[in-house]
């Protein structure tokens, strides 16, 4: 990691920390949890009067290694070509976090964690948790590593509704948030489409009511999850361009049940790769707090009301072919903000590949992450 020029490596920052958080910390199931631990990263230094920190959020089956190799997979980090000295995230002006969300799998609390009272793993008695419960983990964070104001929060999918929650739980700690192909409510679609998956753990006989800690995974029931759940993530376009009906290693159809297409061999090898880094009960809750997730809830469902008077800037990207979280719904967030008062900037961007246009080379996104946060500080 030389390449991170100015790294501060102390008892603070520093690459693949745990910070451990005296409790209780209450949740808002009622639940609490009497002490949590979380798993970062950070590139950069931090500047003298602490005003170039930026909060990076992971999405759903991503994690703290945003731009450094994986531990597990040695695959780069995330999102390795957009952070870094000179690129669109600057860690040569920035101090830049990356947290494993509170539910998760690499080194956070969550279902596999030890649970004090027993010493053996929650697993399925690991408190139900949502979105709002991860973004108070990732404050108590900052309140350990002596942060109080964020220049940016930024994220992608479920990270654009962590940046949203912190900028409408913590206002006074955001002065910009920017989020990406992402959502202020989970559609009926999307928790159908998370539920198909958390059926599909749960009906694999190893995972045994979410004990199999010290046996056998649910492998099975996570791979064909992880590639029900990737399809979300594509596009018809994308998907066609990519494979079509073309045959996988063969000339000829077998007239059998094995990977014929190149689209099975490849949702085959998602599902599959998948096991090898990610827990199948962390799946389960993490979906389920995205699930829950309606910021407008508790504000009369009138999104506005959870931004009203907020100083935070704000910038959302959307792209014309995913349809897991469309543009309507990032514009749909464009309008609260601006009947809030906010001030707010969107743009929709035009690609091939879905959903996951934001973890791909874009230069058009990445001139307008450069250039919103180059105008935050």
């Amino acid at each position: 990691m030389a390449a991170f020029r100015g790294l501060v490596m102390d008892d603070r920052f520093g690459l693949d920390r745990i910070a451990k958080l005296a409790g209780p910390f209450p949740l808002d199931g009622g639940a609490s949890l009497p002490e949590i631990e979380i798993a970062y990263e950070t590139y950069g230094a931090l500047n003298d009067d602490g005003s170039n920190a930026i909060l990076i959020c992971h999405a759903l089956t991503g994690d703290q290694h945003v731009a450094s190799p994986h531990p597990r997979t040695s695959k780069p980090g995330w999102w390795s070509r957009v952070v870094g000295p000179g690129k669109p995230i600057d860690t040569d002006r920035n101090l830049v976090i990356c947290s494993n969300v509170l539910g998760s799998c690499m080194g956070s609390s969550g279902p596999a964690s030890t649970d004090p009272a027993t010493g053996r793993p929650y697993a399925m008695r690991f408190p139900v948790i949502t979105i709002r419960d991860m973004v108070r983990a990732q404050a108590g964070l900052l309140d350990h590593l002596g942060i109080q104001r964020l220049k940016a929060v930024v994220g992608g999918s479920m990270g654009g509704m962590q940046a949203l929650q912190w900028a409408a739980t913590y206002p006074e700690r955001v002065e910009a948030a920017l989020v990406i192909a992402s959502s202020a409510r989970h559609s009926a679609q999307n928790i159908a489409f998370h539920e198909v998956g958390r059926q599909a753990i749960m009906a694999d006989p190893n995972w045994r009511g979410g004990d199999y800690y010290d046996a056998e995974a649910p492998a099975a029931g996570l791979a064909v999850a992880r590639m029900a759940a990737h399809i979300t993530y594509l596009s018809e376009a994308g998907l066609t361009e990519k494979f079509g009906r073309r045959l996988q290693a063969r000339d000829a159809k077998s007239f059998g049940f094995d990977a014929d297409f190149q689209v099975e061999s490849y949702l085959r090898h998602q599902g599959l790769s998948f096991t090898d880094r990610f827990d199948a009960n962390s799946y389960l809750y993490i979906t389920r707090a995205m699930d829950y997730l309606d910021i407008a809830e508790e504000h009369g469902g009138r999104l506005a009301a959870a931004f009203k008077g907020s100083a935070t800037r704000f910038c959302l990207i959307g792209f014309d072919s995913d349809w897991l979280y469309p543009t309507p719904e990032s514009r749909a967030i464009v309008h609260a903000l601006n009947a809030a008062g906010a001030p707010v900037s969107f743009v929709e961007l035009s690609s091939p590949f879905g959903h996951d246009s934001f973890l791909l080379e874009h230069a058009d996104m990445d001139r307008v992450i450069a250039g919103f946060l180059g105008g935050a500080s």
